[in-house]
């Protein structure tokens, strides 16, 4: 069983025990996900089964579809729903829709944020919401991240209350926190923001259309049919050129030899040498060899 099953993770439980739950569903231990979702958020979780666990690192850094809904009014410690209130404003609130996007607009391209303390991105070896927890703070890294488009899904011209809130499509690259986003855009409007909701429906080249949940898949399971929900592993890498092996070069690259640089390297940064319309091994620029090309990963051949 090698592959890669879309899993629509429903609100409530943490990747870990997706994971988990599947390992006993599908009978084997090499299960791996493809990037946290936090536990409140519902949507698609891409999970590497079997050799496809090696491409793990692919999907995560794989580009993201988001929505979310923004709301305008409050600030909480998590910058989410779950959080506690850290910042208020009570005043009746009148915002155009060109105001919102003209900030969507100002925060599209390549932005900085920097990650929440209530995150797991490591500062001195511990996780940022170990810190927050012990009640510290530390110096947070900021970093560069792409949002590919930022699209406002609702029709009014205006929106207005004590509260505000509105939804949005996020297009974006790996890293990107959606509530830190969310209170980026509170903060060109003017106010204090948070997350209120948000469903990821799109991860890499997998969609929400084509997922299933875990019931369904304890259904399917007992049907007998549980492996129609896994897709090909070559699925997890349709964004590379696809490299037929030839009789010339099938020793070689069975072997994982370094070989000259082949052309499509010039155009991505990743080539796939497929048989059968079988991956056999993804290539990469030799990183100290000019003009030669190094397996990054090789895949035994499955009957």
């Amino acid at each position: 069983m090698h592959g890669i099953l879309p899993l629509w993770k429903e609100a409530g439980m943490t990747s870990h025990d997706c994971v988990f739950k599947l390992r006993k569903i599908l009978g084997t231990k090499k299960v791996g996900h493809t990037g946290t979702l936090d536990p409140a958020v519902e949507g698609v979780l891409p999970i590497c089964v079997g050799n496809a666990t090696r491409l793990a690192e692919y999907i995560t850094d794989a580009g993201k579809v988001y929505e979310a809904v923004v709301s305008i009014g409050t600030a909480t410690t998590t910058e989410d729903a779950e959080g506690e209130v850290v910042a208020q404003d009570h005043t009746h609130k009148v915002i155009t829709r060109e105001a919102i996007e003209q900030a969507l607009h100002s925060l599209t391209g390549t932005i900085e944020q920097t990650p929440p303390m209530y995150s797991a991105v490591k500062v001195n070896g511990r996780k940022l919401y170990e810190y927050a927890r012990a009640g510290q703070t530390v110096e947070r890294p900021t970093r560069l991240v792409e949002i590919k488009e930022l699209t406002l899904l609702e029709p009014q011209e205006v929106y207005e209350g004590e509260e505000v809130a509105f939804s949005i499509r996020i297009a974006c690259g790996k890293g990107t926190y959606i509530r830190t986003l969310s209170v980026q855009i509170g903060e060109i409007l003017g106010y204090p923001a948070h997350m209120k909701q948000l469903v990821r429906t799109m991860s890499g080249s997998y969609t929400q259309d084509e997922c299933k949940t875990l019931g369904e898949l304890q259904e399917m399971k007992e049907q007998g049919t549980v492996n129609e929900a896994i897709r090909p592993l070559e699925t997890a890498l349709t964004e590379y050129p696809q490299i037929a092996i030839t009789d010339a070069n099938r020793k070689e690259i069975s072997n994982g030899q370094v070989l000259p640089v082949h052309p499509s390297l010039k155009e991505s940064d990743k080539i796939v040498y497929v048989e059968n319309n079988q991956a056999v091994a993804i290539y990469v620029v030799h990183p100290t060899k000019t003009g030669l090309m190094k397996p990054e990963k090789m895949f035994p051949k499955v009957n």
